[in-house]
């Protein structure tokens, strides 16, 4: 059962910095697009940032030069660096995968809460 564990959310002040993490199986992991996705309070979900199997990385312009997304293939597990965090990033944060499968398989993560505070 392929499965996604996040990890890292909690609640900061304005300014402070969080570091998101998530575990991915091993079954799936090297051959995977991961990406973090956030949804707020009444609006839809939206993405944040990706990395390639490769390490080719994607941000929403919202957090360009705040965010940071990488991955460890040894430990099967993508990394979301928060900082400069603003009351406007407070949301749920969902890992995802997108396996290199014909057809496609995207799997979710539980999501974490994320908090920060003015």
């Amino acid at each position: 059962q392929v499965q996604l564990v996040e990890s890292g959310g909690g609640l900061v002040q304005d300014g402070g910095s969080l570091r998101l993490s998530c575990a991915a199986s091993a079954s799936i992991f090297s051959r995977s697009a991961m990406g973090w996705y956030r949804q707020a309070p009444g609006k839809q979900r939206e993405l944040v940032a990706t990395i390639t199997s490769g390490g080719i990385t994607n941000y929403a312009d919202s957090v360009k030069g705040r965010f940071t997304i990488s991955r460890d293939n040894a430990k099967n597990t993508v990394y979301l660096q928060m900082n400069s965090l603003k009351p406007e990033d407070t949301a749920v944060y969902y890992c995802n995968a997108k396996v290199a499968t014909i057809p496609i398989r995207i799997y979710w993560g539980q999501g974490t809460q994320v908090t920060v505070s003015s």
